[in-house]
């Protein structure tokens, strides 16, 4: 998608109100960095590898499907060592729902979550240990 295409548009009787793409993905990914848990959103793979982004390129791990009064979410992260990996991207679907709802208004009818690596050491949201 195009960062200028518009998530959602609303007419008021003062005026329009559109809230682009890049806004839905970023006020998801915020919610997913919340998680206890999560070390930073995925910006995919290459050559294999999940790329770590961490809280610089929030909307870079996220795609977005949005309709004219409800949003689909997909968003690739890597996780924490030791946590246990269901549950975390439960907490992520939760938070992501209710967040994206809470400041849009759209519905949010899906929440797909991909772990693509784990972090691991002192210093997680750097370091990554790579699923080969």
């Amino acid at each position: 998608m195009d960062s200028n295409e518009i998530a959602s548009e609303e007419r008021t009787n003062l005026g329009t109100i559109k809230i682009a793409d890049d806004v839905v993905k970023v006020v998801a990914g915020l919610a997913a960095m919340d998680i206890k848990g999560v070390a930073g959103m995925s910006g995919g793979f290459a050559g294999g590898i999940a790329e770590l982004l961490g809280r610089k390129n929030l909307a870079k791990g996220i795609k977005v499907e949005v309709g004219e009064k409800e949003a689909a979410i997909d968003l690739s992260v890597i996780i924490d060592y030791g946590v246990r990996i269901p549950d975390v991207a439960a907490q992520i679907q939760e938070s992501v729902k209710s967040a994206v709802e809470r400041m849009t208004g759209l519905k949010v009818v899906e929440t797909n979550v991909n772990v693509q690596g784990v972090a691991f050491g002192a210093e997680t949201k750097e370091e990554e240990y790579r699923v080969k």
